[in-house]
């Protein structure tokens, strides 16, 4: 039985919060969140970090899990739907500038 904990419409590039996925999966809850504090992309470190503590949460109030021996098996960062807004240019022309949203997902289970 695992936890799974998730966050829609994030609205950061699902590309960018890849990157910080791959630093913590496979790791234990305790030693990612370590990973996370000092990780150099603070805006997703955050995100992650809440969404872990929601897990850790559940955990607790189900009796059912030891918190010290989760371990983040899977994390993954889907596409969400993406925001079209227009960029002025030059001669009156637009260009479409698209702000990528992501969907994330965390699940714990004992290791």
């Amino acid at each position: 039985m695992a936890i799974v904990v998730k966050n829609s419409r994030v609205g950061i590039a699902p590309r960018k919060v890849r990157q910080v996925c791959d630093l913590i999966r496979d790791k234990k809850a305790s030693e990612a969140l370590k990973i996370l504090r000092f990780s150099e992309k603070k805006e997703i470190a955050i995100m992650l970090t809440k969404l872990i503590n929601s897990g850790l949460a559940i955990a607790a109030d189900s009796e059912k899990y030891d918190i010290d021996n989760l371990v983040i098996s899977t994390v993954f960062a889907n596409e969400g739907p993406t925001l079209k807004r227009i960029q002025p240019r030059a001669q009156g022309r637009a260009f479409r500038v698209r702000k990528r949203t992501s969907h994330v997902t965390v699940e714990m289970k004992e290791a």
